[in-house]
């Protein structure tokens, strides 16, 4: 069985630890430890965590080390605890670097590692509210915007809170087997496991940053049965507006024409079966394309379209 040692500081993000934590736990190939500057520590939601051992002189080779994020890392990176820990990494940095260790960061955890001088040369993301601190932070890493988790050298880093929950279900593929991944995914209801080229913010989250009622409500209508044909004529008229008024206002506040948006969330729930296991076919006809070919032509204008939205925050 593989060690994974949480490192446990104050007022971290209980769903950075708990969720990763309970992945490896039903994997059943892991054994989890809690070690930290503290003997017993709040979290972000004010649930004590107790019984954590002091940081060690170092971990066995082949560990997995997380470093979940805080709730306010702009401030609590800078308390006693955090120093504490920031000064360990800094002096196990380069078992780190010779891969001795596996080094996850979750959410703003890579603020942490990057403060130890651990990202420099090395790609890496992080939440996406905290990306510009990295890059003040750590000006030598190579930071990627808008991914769910990336993978470097045996150096991962990830977006906020759920998406530890991606990684940890990747690291299981990878270290146990894929199989034993879907397993865990099904069992936590985790329904859409994502990879780590997939978006932080999904065409569920992306081009909503606006307040026309009429515009959601097609917006959530599309989005509750993307496999759905949606003609524009039927989707306006359940929003109570005309065709011609609804194609303005929805490029108006999305920047996107309602095809393609649709479209965009018809290839998400693709992708999404695609990493499922299920075959390009039939991945294709559950997101409602016609056929593999029909989704492959989507996939090719996808990019552009995401290039030219300005909308994304």
């Amino acid at each position: 069985m593989r060690d994974v040692y949480f490192l446990v500081l104050p007022h971290l993000l209980a769903l950075d630890l708990t969720g990763p934590a309970e992945v490896f736990a039903l994997s059943g190939a892991f054994r989890l430890h809690y070690i930290g500057p503290e003997k017993e520590t709040v979290t972000s939601i004010g649930l004590t965590v107790g019984n954590i051992e002091p940081l060690p002189e170092t971990l066995p080779v082949g560990s997995i080390l997380v470093l979940p994020g805080m709730a306010d890392s702009s401030r609590q990176l800078d308390n006693l605890p955090a120093r504490a820990a920031q000064q360990w990494l800094h002096d196990n940095r380069r078992r780190i670097w010779a891969q001795e260790w596996i080094l996850v960061c979750v959410c703003s955890g890579a603020l942490l590692a990057g403060r130890a001088g651990l990202l420099d040369g090395y790609r890496c993301t992080t939440h996406h509210d905290v990306l510009e601190r990295l890059r003040q932070q750590a000006p030598a890493a190579l930071i990627k915007d808008n991914r769910i988790f990336v993978e470097d050298r045996g150096i991962f880093t990830s977006a906020g809170i759920t998406a530890g929950i991606d990684l940890a279900l990747y690291l299981v593929g990878q270290l146990v087997d894929q199989q034993q991944a879907i397993a865990v995914a099904r069992e936590m209801v985790v329904f859409f496991r994502r990879g780590g080229d997939d978006p932080q913010l999904s065409p569920w989250l992306r081009y909503r940053n606006h307040m026309h009622p009429a515009v959601h409500r097609a917006q959530d209508m599309m989005a509750h049965e993307p496999e759905a044909k949606w003609p524009l004529e039927q989707l306006a008229r359940q929003v109570f507006l005309s065709s011609r008024h609804l194609t303005r206002l929805f490029r108006l506040h999305t920047g996107l024409s309602v095809r393609e948006y649709h479209e965009q969330l018809k290839l998400a729930v693709a992708e999404q079966r695609l990493q499922q296991g299920m075959g390009a076919e039939k991945s294709a006809l559950a997101a409602g394309f016609s056929s593999s070919r029909q989704l492959r032509r989507a996939q090719s204008r996808l990019n552009p379209l995401v290039t030219e939205n300005n909308h994304t925050h």
